[in-house]
């Protein structure tokens, strides 16, 4: 028999805030009894006892009860596309870091009683807490065991299990056992643990840096700006932010803050190399900030770090890029709003078919376009002529333009495309798979059908003229999402027949 802590009962609450402090504490217990045994099994180094227990912390759960499918809630409150279940039934999800998550799991329990009434249980599930996930970011204990002894900790400990993280419930493919309850969420508390931890590797920075607004991008140049603005940000008072992290969390906080105001961000030093897609992020108190990841250049990128940052819930996504322009009418240093895609990056074909289609959504749309207004000062016939709406293409192929016989230019053609790159359907695609609101806002560096190729001169002249423009639309358009509430944001488009009640 395993060693578990003290049995918790579950309760049941009408009060959404006591239902999270029970969370809170369940989670607290079970995180305490792992890391105290994983402290005296470094301090131990001598062989294990052969009588040696495995040692196990749970997830707590939260279930809700209905027993029909109308709903009681308010006319504010119907407006919204989750917070509901989508029948009568039992309904559960584990829950990890609320510490991390409170706001985000109190305002999901504040709609499921408001839509459903009844009481919420929350109490211990039999879901083991791998113990590589009870240790906050700057603990690394297992650092010191010896080969040998680390290979006992699977012995003792439970280690992460991939069966019980796969996005099965994301995808649509999950079908329930007899008896078992029907999603809550469309992640389970490792999978959600595991995404967190993969951030920290890929971005450099801490889980509680990011925002609920995502800026990516394959450029450097953007980075650059976007670090630029974010020091300048930190010398203006005014400005609605309170701090700058970069890679290696290294802290920027306006003259005179407290630094205790970033709860769970260590302070650090920048890394002696930067990581594979390093992330830098504007926040603000409610977490409506901006973050802005560089994923490099590649379908790959835009697949992983996309499959990591949903478990954060973000109010959007958008991709700020460079393309490729199709259409001899084109000029370098024009944008693309893209309404459609053709994806043939194939990164995402096992999990989203290529059937299913990838709908433009109006919040961002209109978002975007009225950026690019706004900081160019062009309207009417004058925006169109810098600025073309129509369908993206993406491709895994970095040379398709060196394919015999013209087939991909012939397949773009034929679908309309007006630009094409290598990340944008990616992450729409993964934005509709995960019910992240998504855009796409390009910049033609190059026209590669009409002999205009990306040259050293001409790459510098387009990025001195575009980038820091380009940027500053980006950061118009959160701005005015922010503005017109994030209520609105997430679209009935991205809900399935049959949706999990968490935003």
């Amino acid at each position: 028999m395993p060693i578990l802590p003290s049995f918790i009962a579950p309760l049941r609450f009408t009060d959404p805030a006591a239902a999270l402090a029970q969370v809170r504490h369940i989670y607290q217990q079970q995180v305490a009894h792992l890391r105290d045994a994983m402290q005296r099994f470094v301090a131990s180094p001598g062989p294990l006892d052969p009588g040696q227990a495995r040692i196990r912390g749970c997830y707590p759960f939260v279930r809700l009860y209905t027993d029909t499918v109308a709903r009681q809630a308010p006319h504010d409150a119907a407006q919204l596309s989750y917070g509901f279940v989508a029948g009568p039934g039992r309904h559960e999800t584990t829950l990890t870091r609320p510490d991390l998550y409170g706001d985000y799991y109190l305002e999901q329990f504040r709609l499921l009683l408001q839509n459903h009434g009844g009481e919420l249980e929350v109490g211990t599930s039999t879901l083991p807490i791998p113990v590589h996930f009870s240790f906050a970011e700057q603990d690394h204990v297992e650092g010191s065991l010896s080969p040998e002894r680390r290979l006992r900790l699977r012995d003792v400990f439970d280690l992460p299990d991939l069966a019980a993280m796969d996005d099965g419930i994301a995808n649509g493919t999950w079908e329930p056992r007899p008896g078992e309850a029907q999603p809550l969420s469309l992640f389970t508390a490792p999978r959600v643990d595991y995404s967190l931890h993969r951030l920290r590797h890929y971005t450099g920075t801490a889980p509680e840096a990011f925002q609920n607004f995502v800026l990516f991008t394959n450029y450097q140049f953007y980075i650059d700006e976007f670090v630029r603005l974010g020091h300048e940000a930190m010398r203006d008072t005014s400005s609605g932010y309170m701090a700058f992290v970069e890679p290696g969390n290294v802290v920027t906080q306006p003259a005179g803050q407290a630094r205790d105001v970033l709860p769970g961000i260590p302070a650090g030093l920048p890394p002696p190399r930067l990581p594979q897609m390093p992330a830098y992020h504007l926040m603000r108190p409610d977490r409506s900030g901006i973050t802005m990841v560089n994923i490099g250049v590649g379908p790959a990128n835009a697949k992983t770090i996309t499959d990591h940052i949903a478990v954060l819930r973000p109010h959007t996504w958008m991709m700020l890029g460079h393309c490729a322009g199709l259409r001899n009418t084109q000029q370098l240093g024009d944008y693309v709003l893209a309404h459609a895609y053709v994806r043939e990056d194939h990164v995402l074909d096992e999990e989203l078919p290529l059937w299913v289609p990838i709908p433009a959504l109006a919040e961002i749309q209109l978002a975007l376009e009225q950026a690019v207004e706004d900081i160019t000062g062009c309207k009417g016939a004058e925006l169109k002529r810098i600025m073309r709406t129509g369908t993206v293409a993406s491709t895994d192929n970095r040379n398709w333009e060196l394919l015999p016989d013209n087939t991909p230019q012939r397949r773009f053609s034929q679908s309309r495309a007006v630009a094409l790159d290598m990340e944008s359907a990616t992450i729409a695609a993964n934005g509709f798979r995960f019910r992240v609101p998504y855009g796409t806002l390009l910049c033609v560096s190059d026209k590669p059908l009409h002999g205009e190729i990306k040259l050293p001169g001409m790459a510098n002249h387009f990025y001195r003229e575009r980038v820091d423009q380009h940027l500053r639309i980006g950061i118009r358009a959160v701005e005015l999402l922010r503005e017109r509430g994030v209520d609105t944001l997430h679209s009935r488009k991205l809900r399935s027949f049959a949706e999990v009640a968490f935003q």
